[in-house]
């Protein structure tokens, strides 16, 4: 059964991220793509890319490519593809669809039409069709139509990745889990010097620095995985993927990872995530004035993802924040590299110091730059 290709999505901006996360688990044949990373590896590297992924939003398992102008194209594309070997009438479907550039310009009549198809295939073979369940289906089926041609995969993780189960308290724009542990991969932090978010509201970017860590793989504390309930799912395999998995976990941090915010209740939310994420007692959470930061010795690392200030007023009102950031930077953090995450690049001016190193991101649609101070 090594014969099965996958593809990883990610944020705009991440794949290099993703590719280089695929390689050490050991996938063959990453290729970068716009979007995500293609990889190879047999139900192996699926679960493992599943349980390990930082970076990642889905894995889905492409079944078929083909041109699609037309709806007539379109079911007989669908149509034909195995779907008695993933599907029985007991199981429930549901179908995801995405559109760009196309012939076919309404998602909810694609997806509409390829679950006709299916449904026909398996109604012909077994006599009876299966039920649609869009909240929770046994299978996930994901169709991606871009410039006529469509890719149809099952979707291998069912909720999406970055939903690690530890974060229920969504406080006002959080930052996804999967971006957060970009952002420390990029920053380059090995884990052998402190981490610092001084900014750290509900907790995120320092809890996805502790759990990488300590190797605490992403997928652990989750409800579970899509591809656990497809017919041919190998128990066995994944037992062995997890308790692996366990058996490398580190019970206490090379060193400090810290994380500080004005804000009380941030503070509380943050601990209530990093308890459910298992890493309360590694790190230390505070409240503090970003003025007040007094990080142990360099060198470090320091990530920040301050407010973006999208709505009208705000941008001038978050303008000596901004200028604070650089003060901090300057007279507080020798030794350590900064990296500051924002969406508003009006705004990084203020900070008034020089990036060493500009990342373009996409957190959503908003364009954003990881900006990289070396602080002497």
């Amino acid at each position: 059964m090594d014969q099965e290709r996958f593809f990883a999505t990610t944020a705009k901006g991440v794949e290099e991220v993703l590719a280089a996360e695929l390689t050490r688990l050991g996938a063959s044949d990453v290729a970068v793509d716009s979007g995500g990373v293609r990889f190879g590896g047999g139900m192996e590297a699926a679960y493992r890319a599943n349980l390990w992924l930082r970076s990642a939003s889905r894995v889905l398992m492409p079944l078929g490519e083909f041109p699609c102008e037309t709806p007539e194209q379109l079911y007989q594309g669908v149509r034909g593809l195995s779907w008695v070997k993933y599907l029985t009438p007991a199981m429930t479907l549901a179908v995801d669809c995405s559109l760009r550039d196309s012939a076919l310009t309404h998602s909810g009549f694609v997806a509409l039409k390829a679950k006709d198809a299916i449904v026909d295939v398996l109604r012909d073979h077994f006599g009876s069709r299966p039920n649609v369940d869009t909240t929770d289906p046994d299978l996930r089926v994901n169709l991606r139509l871009f410039r006529n041609r469509c890719t149809v995969s099952l979707d291998c993780s069912g909720t999406p990745l970055d939903r690690r189960g530890y974060r229920l308290d969504r406080h006002e724009a959080p930052l996804k889990e999967n971006l957060a542990a970009a952002l420390v991969e990029l920053s380059g932090w090995d884990a052998t010097t402190p981490l610092i978010d001084p900014m750290c509201g509900t907790g995120t970017i320092v809890i996805e620095a502790a759990m990488k860590a300590l190797r605490i793989p992403p997928g652990l504390s989750r409800q579970g995985f899509g591809f656990q309930r497809w017919r041919g799912f190998d128990r066995a395999l994944w037992e062995r993927v997890v308790s692996e998995a366990r058996s490398g976990m580190l019970t206490s941090l090379p060193a400090p990872v810290q994380g500080t915010d004005i804000s009380h209740s941030a503070v509380g939310m943050a601990a209530q995530n990093a308890k459910r994420a298992g890493v309360l007692e590694q790190i230390s959470l505070g409240r503090q004035q970003l003025s007040e930061l007094a990080p142990p010795p360099g060198p470090g690392v320091i990530i920040m993802n301050p407010p973006y200030g999208k709505r009208l007023g705000e941008e001038e009102a978050l303008r000596p924040l901004y200028k604070e950031i650089g003060d901090v930077l300057k007279k507080r953090c020798k030794g350590y590299t900064g990296y500051l995450f924002t969406g508003n690049l009006e705004l990084a001016k203020a900070v008034g110091l020089k990036a060493a190193r500009r990342i373009v991101l996409y957190n959503g649609p908003i364009e954003c730059r990881l900006l990289k101070y070396e602080m002497y």
